[in-house]
């Protein structure tokens, strides 16, 4: 089963606007015009991971469903801390590309989970979501499970952006480690690839479809590596391969002296 992860491509309400000096609606495209000629197409399912939108407006949010409807693949999309929750949750209260709390396909089940703190750019997972989390685990045993949300609920070594993931991640973990069956945890907000492994559950995170944050910084760069996106291959028995994908080239309009936006 061949499973996409696309994140923060930090769409506008028009096109042409431009972050970092990247215009994010162009690379956004051209990421999905690779992951079409890509040998992960055609793709069973779609993770969408948060901050879809960098204004929240109902435009960019009806754009980007109009878009992926097109595709005729269950897209999954929660938010991120640039999104905004209420106009997301009427965009995407239904069809092929929509905001659920789980989904099942084959042997295995996908949670998405809203971590973010309203007004705050750090994450946080309500009391609800843990429920939420542990409800849909404990339904389904013989499903392998595989948990999203935009924050990273674990320190990426980069001072400047670990304070700002989700800041109750032992709470999750202590779910989490009560169901065996947990296969992977994915995020994105870091704007890099990143993939360990804890307990025997891959932990990963996918490069942005615009802008790069260089790995293991003390402050905020950017980095010269290009736009991306993650594949994910499961197996029935629970097995898991993936790698990140890149663009040929950086985005010759970035500004990689940009201290943060």
């Amino acid at each position: 089963m061949n499973v996409l992860q696309i994140t923060d491509m930090h769409l506008y309400e028009g096109a042409g606007h431009a972050l970092a000096g990247v215009d994010t609606q162009l690379t956004y495209e051209e990421v999905l015009a690779k992951l079409l000629e890509d040998q992960a197409w055609p793709a069973d399912l779609i993770l969408a991971t948060g901050d879809l939108s960098q204004d929240g407006s109902f435009a960019a949010y009806d754009r980007f469903k109009a878009r992926f409807e097109m595709f005729g693949v269950p897209t999954l999309v929660i938010p991120g801390n640039h999104d905004d929750t209420a106009v997301m949750r009427d965009v995407f209260r239904s069809g092929l590309v929509s905001w659920r709390r789980n989904y099942l396909l084959g042997d295995w089940q996908f949670i998405m989970l809203d971590s973010t703190i309203a007004g705050s750019p750090g994450g946080h997972l309500a009391e609800r979501e843990l429920v939420a989390l542990e409800e849909c685990l404990a339904a389904h045993p013989e499903h392998h499970a595989v948990v999203c949300l935009h924050h990273h609920p674990v320190s990426v070594a980069c001072r400047w952006i670990d304070p700002i993931g989700v800041d109750n991640a032992e709470a999750f973990f202590a779910v989490l480690d009560r169901f065996p069956h947990v296969r992977a945890v994915v995020w994105g907000h870091i704007h890099q690839d990143f993939a360990s492994e804890r307990k025997g559950v891959h932990l990963l995170a996918s490069p942005s479809t615009c802008i790069q944050f260089k790995p293991r910084q003390q402050d905020f760069a950017l980095d010269d590596v290009p736009p991306g996106y993650r594949w994910l291959r499961l197996y029935a028995d629970g097995r898991m391969e993936t790698a990140v994908e890149r663009l040929a080239g950086l985005p010759s309009s970035i500004d990689l002296q940009c201290s943060g936006y």
